[in-house]
């Protein structure tokens, strides 16, 4: 006989002296604030593990008589309000002017995923943790600044591997309720709904709101009764299902975004899209234009002129696309209220390179005045990428920039060395982390102190490794005497073993086997009992990603091969804590990408500043951070190979270099310790020069800065100018690029006579052009003369862009030292036939030979870019 079950939650009262923890545990605050996780642990250790460091879950968990323990014990209450008023200090402060943001300014931020904590896990990689930590340091600078995203009522898989190293993906459910979020409410107290076109149909979308310090961020969800069963699963699960699914996820994502911000009467002023899945808000925003009387080339403008678009995928096949027809019967409304056909609705995604399929890359693209990438090299990559939409300007001019990306150092910097740096810093470092005067002070900290914290910090990481791989041999059935042997180096009391980390997303550019590349080679690296090595792997791949899924199980098999048993161990249930955990404990991070995939790469961020050193491919973010000068050494760094060779070959290389340094170098400076001192004193070095030079160059506080002064001040400030007057200057730039595009194709140069061959230094020479202005004004047209210097053999690549606010330093900085010079001419009047003569007096800076080119672009003082159009001719 069968009988009914029912669930019955019974929640602690909270006494009336701890009444606050519920605030407490109600923002992701606790997150990059350990002591408050500190306060919960004392409460029960125990369940605080088991909640995966949760505190609403907590809360909703712990036993009464602890909390009634706790409300009587004058040391816990004491702690309890020096936390307290730390964060109503935190919360409590007044923003401040920043320069470019005007009174009113609001910035939107857009993205498909969050990392903020392990216990909400909306997350599936570095793009969710990047833009995590963007919230937590857009709250540090409290910058006037909202976030969108999606609740997915499962997010993204735990992980368990089994005995043969296979991964096994688990979804437990988020429970709003278990986490710090709230139900958006009106003003008059009801729920907050929007809703969205789901192809035929439209969907009801639930509005949650979830605090980041002092930065709102909205999460969106359809699982609510209006939707029927199908609807309800659209944000059900991370990067899950059909490829229909995602498009649907998307448009959630951009059109629910849009409309959730208006429901709540909050009006960016600056929009920021977060890789490409969010650019439907585009198509709403240009609807809100249309709709309120502008005509589509001008609503273009205005919707343009204040967004971002920031690009993190550095190969094609990462770009979303989505079928035209499918594309075109969930918009169709939208064709009509933007007063434009089906057709040029779908060519707002279309890319020449594809032109059957509608691009999310490209919609941003068309949809954004100023783009970027994530680092130097990505920036150079994604402007190659992306060349199509610019198609007569070369990529290293085109308006793609870049900002390398960087982490929240309050987030993954251990709290054993924030201590230290309290006091050997000074109190203030974490105001000042920029100062690299400031932070080269870390190499005054004496030797024997830094060793002893790093060794205190690694000795945590093998504690906590110790227990997690216990439980997973033991779950997988290992015998006792067989996990002793596995565990043999993984031991808190000596942490003086060479460990080596490498913990990732796994996908197969990232190429986490290439260490097994010659198992002979390795056996010797790891098989020397004077100086042992162990490697510790962690990651997890997409469950329908096969190669990478293989590439989990080659590891486990080569750790289980009689050599490397306890050399080498791989560690389940990878998430943002275990990365913590590993970035700040072991000695090397290693990192092996194909390059230049990386795109930039943050995970070796997070060991740097932690002392632990960066073994690396140089791509990303390392290319620009790696010293390789003895005196200021900061890590190793592999050279990319060359395009020209085939994987094998590349992958030969690569592993022979890595192999070689760790023979050569890394293994035997760890274990140069100087007896008397039980450590190697230049490896201590090297820890303090990653410190010294990763953090204050590569932390997100730096990031939004970038943000701030290149993108988001000249966005919000170009929006306004637009928008004055009716839109006056919108509608004024459609008009003018409807014409200069109609006219361009009749645009002709010929050159004037024959350019003196020499001259002498200081001296200058003529030029003149006429350009057949086919119809369009002398101000529309600018020509210009790009003079690159040949030095020996080798032409010098242009780099010095107009665009120097969006490429920090000038130019695109992998190239920014190259000397090149810009000169515009003069326009004449027109004369006969709508020709116009113009001359430049052009005298180079540079003694040597020099070759210079003319080419003409359009012209006007409200472009965000001088390439904008993509229009070019050359002479």
């Amino acid at each position: 006989m069968s009988s009914s079950v029912f669930a019955l939650q019974v929640s602690p009262t909270i006494p009336p002296p701890l009444k606050r923890l519920d605030d407490l545990a109600m923002n992701f605050w606790f997150s990059w604030n350990p002591a408050l996780g500190q306060l919960f642990r004392k409460l029960d250790p125990k369940l605080w593990r088991e909640v995966e460091a949760s505190p609403r879950l907590f809360l909703r968990t712990v036993d009464q008589s602890i909390l009634d323990r706790a409300a009587g014990d004058e040391a816990f209450l004491a702690e309890y309000r020096a936390i307290l008023a730390a964060f109503d200090e935190y919360l409590g402060k007044k923003p401040v002017p920043r320069d470019g943001l005007a009174e009113g300014d609001l910035i939107a931020y857009f993205c498909a995923e969050y990392g903020w904590h392990e216990s909400f896990p909306i997350y599936s990689g570095g793009l969710g943790v990047l833009a995590g930590d963007h919230c937590k340091t857009a709250s540090d600078l409290n910058l006037p600044f909202v976030a969108v995203g999606l609740l997915y009522r499962h997010g993204y898989f735990h992980q368990r591997i089994d005995r043969s190293g296979q991964q096994v993906p688990e979804y437990p459910p988020i429970d709003p309720r278990s986490s710090p979020l709230a139900i958006a409410l009106d003003r008059d107290g009801n729920e907050v709904r929007v809703t969205c076109p789901a192809l035929d149909r439209n969907v009801a979308v639930r509005v949650w709101k979830a605090p980041v310090g002092r930065a709102l961020v909205l999460l969106l969800d359809t699982d609510v009764p209006e939707n029927v069963a199908e609807d309800r699963l659209i944000t059900d699960k991370l990067y899950g299902g059909s490829d229909e699914l995602r498009q649907q996820q998307e448009a959630v994502l951009g059109i629910g975004g849009v409309r959730a911000l208006r429901a709540l009467n909050l009006s960016p002023t600056v929009w920021h899209i977060n890789e490409g899945h969010a650019a439907f808000l585009v198509l709403e925003r240009l609807r809100e234009y249309t709709t309120a009387g502008l005509p589509f080339s001008a609503a273009l403008e205005a919707a343009a002129a204040n967004t971002v678009f920031t690009t993190h995928t550095p190969v094609s096949a990462g770009h979303d696309v989505f079928p035209h027809e499918r594309v075109a019967r969930q918009f169709a409304s939208f064709a009509a209220e933007l007063g434009i056909t089906s057709e040029q609705l779908l060519d707002l995604g279309r890319a020449p390179e594809r032109p059957e399929v509608f691009s999310m890359t490209r919609l941003a693209l068309r949809g954004a005045a100023t783009c970027n990438g994530v680092s130097k090299i990505h920036g150079r990559v994604s402007a190659r990428l992306c060349q199509s939409a610019w198609p007569d300007v070369p990529p290293a001019e085109n308006p793609m920039g870049y900002v390398t990306n960087g982490v929240h150092v309050a987030t993954f910097l251990r709290h054993t060395w924030a201590k230290l740096f309290d006091r050997h810093l000074g109190a203030d470092w974490r105001e000042r982390m920029m100062d690299r005067t400031l932070m080269s002070r870390i190499a005054a900290i004496p030797d024997d102190l830094f060793w002893e914290t790093n060794q205190k910090v690694k000795s945590q990481m093998l504690r906590v490794l110790r227990e997690r791989l216990t439980q997973q041999y033991q779950r997988n059935g290992l015998s006792e005497s067989h996990v002793h042997r596995l565990l043999k180096l993984v031991d808190p009391e000596k942490p003086n073993v060479l460990t080596i980390g490498f913990a990732r997303r796994f996908a197969t550019y990232k190429r986490a086997t290439l260490l097994m590349a010659d198992l002979g080679w390795l056996e010797q690296l790891v098989g020397n009992e004077e100086r042992p090595v162990m490697f510790v792997f962690a990651g997890k791949a997409h469950p329908a990603d096969e190669p990478a899924q293989w590439m989990m199980r080659e590891i486990a098999r080569v750790s289980s091969l009689p050599p490397f048993i306890g050399r080498i161990v791989m560690v389940e249930g990878y998430d943002l804590g275990l990365g913590r955990l590993l970035t700040s404990g072991v000695d090397v991070w290693l990192n092996t990408p194909v390059a230049p995939f990386e795109a930039s790469g943050t995970s070796g961020m997070k060991a740097a500043i932690n002392g632990t050193v960066n073994l690396s491919v140089l791509d990303g973010w390392w290319a620009e951070a790696y010293d390789s000068r003895r005196e200021s050494r900061n890590g190793w760094g592999i050279p990319p190979a060359r395009d020209e060779q085939g994987d094998a070959d590349r992958d030969r290389q690569d592993s022979t270099t890595l192999y070689e340094t760790l023979q050569d170098e890394v293994i035997p400076l760890y274990y140069a310790r100087d007896e008397r001192l039980g450590y190697s004193p230049e490896w201590v070095q090297i820890c303090k020069h990653s410190m010294a030079s990763v953090l204050p160059a590569f932390n997100s506080e730096r990031v939004l800065h970038d943000y701030l002064r290149d993108f988001y001040a000249p966005s919000a400030r170009l929006g306004r100018l637009l928008a004055a007057d009716d839109f006056k200057g919108a509608r004024e730039l459609g008009a003018w690029k409807e014409k200069v595009r109609a006219a361009w194709s009749g645009v002709s140069l010929k050159m004037q006579g024959e350019p003196a061959p020499e001259i002498s230094f200081a001296e200058a020479v003529t030029l003149e052009v006429d350009v057949v202005l086919n119809g369009l004004e002398p101000r529309d047209v600018r020509v210009e003369c790009q003079v690159r210097r040949v030095l020996g053999s080798q032409l010098v690549v242009p780099v010095q862009g107009y665009a120097e606010n969006r490429r920090p330093k000038g130019g695109l900085g992998y190239l920014e030292d190259q000397p090149v010079l810009r000169a515009a001419f003069t326009p004449g009047a027109v004369g006969e036939g709508g020709v116009c003569r113009y001359r430049l007096e052009l005298q180079p800076p540079w003694a040597g030979t020099m070759q210079y080119e003319v080419r003409a672009v359009p012209s006007h003082p409200h472009l965000s870019h001088p390439y904008e159009l993509g229009l070019m001719r050359r002479l």
